[in-house]
C-alpha cells in the first residue's frame, strides 16, 4: 500500500523524525538514566515510565520512517476551481441540503473531526479533480448519495 503524500508532508515528518532522534531521544535517555539511579527498578514508577515513552518514541520514529518509505509523491495540478490537495472544498449534500467545508489533505493528516478528509476516503475520491458546481455520487457505506462542489478555494 502507498500512502499518497506531498513532498511538503514528507519534509514535515523528516523534521519530526530529527527531532524525535536526536533532542527527544537524549531527553528521555536521561529520564531513564536518573529513574534507574533511584534504586530498586522493580517498585520503580519513574523508571517503568520513562522506558515506555522511550518505546513510544522509537514506535513513533519507526511509524514515520516507513510512512516515508512507502509514500507516493503526489503533485497537486488541479486548476483553480477544481479539488485537489491543500484546497478548501464547499459540499452541498442534496439529499439533505446541507452545505459543509472540508479541506482536501493527504493521507497522513486527515482529521475527520475537523472536516480534514484525504482523495483516498469516499467523499474525497468521487470529489477529486471535479469542478465548482459538478454534482457527484458517492459510494459510502450507509449507502450513495449526490453531492454538489459549491466552492473551492486555497486556505
Amino acid at each position: 500500500m502507498h500512502n499518497y503524500l506531498t513532498q511538503e508532508a514528507i519534509d514535515k515528518m523528516k523534521k519530526e523524525i530529527e527531532y524525535r532522534k536526536v533532542v527527544l531521544r537524549y531527553k528521555i535517555l536521561e529520564d531513564v538514566k536518573e529513574a534507574r539511579a533511584q534504586g530498586d527498578l522493580s517498585e520503580n514508577f519513574e523508571y517503568k515510565a520513562a522506558k515506555k515513552e522511550r518505546g513510544k518514541n522509537e514506535s513513533r520514529i519507526r511509524y514515520l520512517e516507513k510512512m516515508i518509505r512507502t509514500a507516493k509523491i503526489i503533485e497537486d495540478s488541479t486548476a483553480a476551481n477544481e479539488v485537489g490537495i491543500g484546497k478548501t472544498v464547499s459540499i452541498r449534500f442534496l439529499n439533505d441540503n446541507e452545505v459543509e467545508e472540508f479541506k482536501i489533505v493527504t493521507t497522513v493528516e486527515i482529521d475527520p473531526l475537523n472536516n480534514k478528509i484525504s482523495i483516498e476516503s469516499p467523499l474525497g475520491r468521487a470529489i477529486y479533480k471535479h469542478k465548482v458546481g459538478d454534482e457527484v455520487k458517492v459510494q459510502s457505506i450507509d449507502g450513495e448519495y449526490t453531492a454538489k462542489i459549491e466552492n473551492v478555494t486555497v486556505k
